[in-house]
């Protein structure tokens, strides 16, 4: 990675609120020192931190993760209840699941149409509404 990359990292999480770590930014750097959105599993971002020679264990990931989650600075969505994706894209957007890759992608929003949801019980309101498509080939 590059200083400039280094520095993206260390001014998303100084923006959040989270005090830039120097495993905070080896992770945040991973996830967002090229501008670009991405989706990721902890055991993914673990494999990356480790490739490019960054001591960190899974356990620091996992705690690092919940911690960006808390922040809101990273969304997770969850598949089939027990598979966990971090998106660095926290504007509400539908998710295509690609079974046979067992990845996640952004869905076009403009072509997603929900036109009415049920109200929520009493006491309670809806916080949001995530939209995962799942694919497999034919």
């Amino acid at each position: 990675m590059t200083p400039q990359s280094r520095e993206i990292a260390a001014n998303w999480l100084v923006d959040a609120g989270l005090r830039p770590t120097r495993q905070r930014v080896a992770l945040a750097e991973l996830l967002v020192g090229d501008g670009l959105h991405r989706h990721v599993t902890a055991e993914s971002l673990f494999e990356s931190a480790k490739a490019k020679g960054d001591a960190v264990s899974l356990a620091t990931v996992y705690n690092t993760l919940r911690a960006f989650c808390d922040a809101g600075v990273l969304q997770e969505i969850t598949v089939d209840g027990s598979k966990s994706y971090f998106d660095t894209n926290t504007h509400d957007h539908p998710h295509f699941y690609w079974e046979d890759e067992s990845r996640l992608s952004d869905a076009p929003s403009d072509q997603l149409v929900i036109q009415q949801l049920p109200e929520a019980p009493e006491g309670v309101e809806i916080a949001s509404v995530d939209v995962v498509i799942r694919l497999r080939k034919k």
